[in-house]
């Protein structure tokens, strides 16, 4: 890839003794929606962790717009342009829609440029700025996940962190959360890294993608050429016979490496 916006080198990350990143290279064009794929517990969310320093590693470097990021905190990695959407929303249940909205927008001084921005996020999800003064925390999964990408939005960020937007939304609301996931790229030129278990959508929608495996990248190409790879397919796109999978997996998992 060329034109690299964040770049990822060597990066190992641990949970205490256990290692759960092992040496991830990677690299986000600009402008593009990069995906990675993986099983529960590949490291996935431990990537996207460390890139917004709520997770610090131990070895690696972690590259943006050609400055390296992984030595600061959480607030000045938002400052620089990065926005994450952690898996499971996390917004703030007892405060607003609008209320939790706004603090995605905690670090700026242009008021005229938040309210502006409000009504972008409210001109994406139409069903957030008719509710904006109800507590958030009775609004559905799929609204509040539409709260929580909202809310990465009002920080203008360069590069959208989403981990798992469509976990537990019905296929109707998986269509509509990632129709507005391409509009933000396209319309409002924000890049993406996404971790999404729908490997068919995220694979659709993105350029490149990155597989992982027990903390490894173990294959990586194309979106367009993963999405007809018989690894890809048979593990992530298609179906196994109950079973047989763990076998199986092994097998190609080896022919990967």
């Amino acid at each position: 890839m060329t034109k690299a916006l964040l770049e990822i080198k060597n990066l190992e990350t641990f949970y205490g003794p256990i290692q759960a990143v092992r040496g991830i290279t990677l690299e986000v064009e600009q402008g593009k929606i990069t995906t990675i794929l993986g099983g529960n517990g590949a490291g996935k969310t431990t990537i996207l962790k460390t890139i917004s320093a709520t997770l610090v590693p131990q070895k690696g470097t972690i590259t943006f717009e050609g400055k390296e990021i992984q030595h600061l905190e959480p607030n000045q990695i938002v400052e620089y342009g990065i926005s994450h959407v952690p898996e499971g929303r996390e917004i703030f249940p007892l405060l607003t829609v609008k209320e939790n909205l706004i603090l995605g927008a905690y670090l700026r001084k242009d008021r005229v440029g938040i309210q502006r921005d409000l009504a972008l996020v409210y001109d994406y999800f139409p069903v957030l700025q008719e509710r904006e003064n109800q507590q958030a925390g009775y609004l559905s999964g799929g609204q509040q996940q539409m709260i929580a990408i909202g809310r990465a939005l009002m920080a203008r960020p360069k590069l959208m962190l989403l981990d798992e937007p469509s976990l537990g939304l019905s296929p109707l609301l998986v269509k509509e959360i990632f129709e507005i996931i391409l509009r933000m790229n396209t319309e409002e030129k924000v890049s993406i890294l996404l971790v999404e278990q729908n490997a068919k959508i995220a694979l659709k929608m993105g350029s490149y993608g990155y597989v992982l495996e027990v903390g490894r990248i173990v294959m990586e190409d194309t979106c367009t050429k993963l999405l007809t790879n018989e690894n890809i397919e048979e593990f992530y796109l298609g179906t196994q016979e109950e079973g047989s999978q763990g076998k199986r997996r092994w097998k190609k998992r080896k022919t990967w490496a």
